[in-house]
């Protein structure tokens, strides 16, 4: 990714409007929960088809794990749990490398069998979480 070289005062005023939008996001998440209140999107792919999708629950583990409540997050959404530090560290990475104008890959990121496997991994969690039997029960989103 080729970023625009901007001085490293606007490259801060980005990121800490990028930062301002997350901690805006992590405010609502907080304070509003997903089951009780309308303006948070339910999945289209459920609604369609009555089956959870590999996100399901995503919104409802986020209020989870806010209020420090990592097992009913889990629950929720193992995958998403789990996938949430190399998403951390990903951005992380991205946010330095933009501020810095420097240019560290994460090669893992890269490596076609993690990317093959991840979206693998993530078809196969999608498919499980939808058969009616234990243990894939467990799976699907539980409150």
């Amino acid at each position: 990714m080729v970023f625009k070289v901007l001085p490293i005062y606007k490259r801060l005023g980005v990121v800490l409007s990028i930062f301002i939008g997350i901690v805006f996001l992590g405010y609502v998440y907080f304070v509003f929960n997903p089951t009780q209140y309308s303006f948070f999107l339910s999945c289209p792919f459920k609604s369609l088809t009555g089956y959870h999708c590999a996100g399901c629950g995503s919104q409802r583990a986020i209020h989870q794990l806010l209020h420090g409540e990592f097992y009913k997050a889990f629950r929720l959404n193992p995958f998403m749990v789990v996938s949430l530090p190399l998403v951390f560290y990903g951005l992380g990475t991205l946010l330095y490398n933009y501020i810095f104008q420097k240019t560290h890959r994460v090669q893992l990121f890269y490596k076609p069998w993690f990317i093959y496997g991840y979206f693998a991994v993530a078809i196969i969690y999608w498919i499980a979480r939808n058969i009616p039997y234990a243990p894939f029960i467990y799976l699907a989103p539980s409150e």
